[in-house]
């Protein structure tokens, strides 16, 4: 494994991609909950439960080796990625809505992304492996992920303006910080890649379908509005897979259970936007129903 992945190729463009969110974040976002307490629980529900449980039904439905079902569901416990608001205003979701589920989750995560890859490697892994959580690589990852947090919100409370301005170079430089990292994840496993893609390329195609149908259509069922159900479908959808690639090269340090999350961020992107066409282009965002609040979205 190169080590230079792992010591700076990660946690560079993962502490980048955090702060890039924090400077999106204000501790309204927090409160907000208070305001569609209804809307933020059914998200968490669908991300916290509902997701694990579909990534485990896939991985067992195609039988995948135990390190790339542990990959799995890693990627299933990992929280949305800030890309979600984008698709999200793109799309005419509650980006405001989106904003909160990603602060509120990112944080929750700190808990559920250990458990759900402990009872995983329990669950998949021979016990005679020495394939385990490092529990001090775990502490600089999430340290990683929510310093640079703070920062941004200290920096947008500062300087609104500034954040502001820096909102788009720090999206763009995500993506492609992104694309490096997915691109890093593939080449330490280069040697076994296109046999990799071969068995996780069509689950996590349908992972990622399952994703974003259970984060709008539950919603919808449950009487959410359609912008609410479009920015739960993307937050769901959408991943933030540096942080699960992190997870399994750095914590666990198995290159192998990097591969699905990798695979994942190459195509959640077109996948989300067919889908956002596809809901759009059928009407289902056309008119908010009578009597439906607008939307509380916020300028990005």
């Amino acid at each position: 494994m190169d080590s230079a992945l792992l010591t700076i190729g990660l946690p560079v463009p993962l502490a980048i991609i955090m702060f890039g969110l924090g400077l999106s974040l204000t501790p309204d976002d927090f409160r907000r909950v208070r305001q569609s307490p209804r809307a933020v629980v059914i998200a968490l529900v669908c991300q916290l439960l509902v997701l694990p449980l579909v990534a485990f039904g896939l991985v067992e439905l195609f039988g995948l080796p135990p390190l790339l079902a542990v990959g799995f569901m890693i990627l299933a416990a990992s929280p949305g990625g800030t890309t979600a608001n984008l698709y999200s205003h793109l799309f005419r979701g509650d980006v405001a809505l989106n904003i909160t589920l990603t602060a509120i989750n990112s944080v929750i995560a700190i808990v559920t992304l250990p458990l759900i890859t402990g009872w995983a490697i329990g669950h998949f892994v021979d016990e005679s492996s020495d394939i385990g959580l490092q529990f001090d690589k775990l502490l600089q990852v999430f340290a990683i992920v929510l310093i640079p947090v703070l920062i941004g919100m200290f920096v947008r409370r500062r300087s609104p303006e500034f954040a502001d301005r820096m909102d788009r170079p720090v999206r763009t430089a995500s993506a492609v910080l992104l694309l490096l990292v997915v691109i890093g994840a593939m080449w330490t496993e280069k040697e076994n890649i296109t046999t990799y893609l071969a068995e996780v390329g069509l689950i996590a195609t349908l992972f990622c379908i399952l994703s974003l149908s259970v984060g709008y259509f539950v919603p919808r069922r449950l009487g959410l509005t359609e912008d609410q159900a479009v920015a739960s479908g993307f937050e769901i959808g959408i991943h933030n897979s540096t942080l699960a690639i992190a997870m399994a090269l750095t914590v666990i340090g198995n290159a192998q259970m990097s591969v699905p999350s990798a695979v994942y961020g190459v195509l959640m992107f077109p996948i989300a936007a067919a889908f956002g066409l596809i809901v759009r282009n059928r009407g289902v965002l056309g008119t908010p129903e009578a009597g439906a609040p607008a939307s509380p979205s916020r300028r990005r």
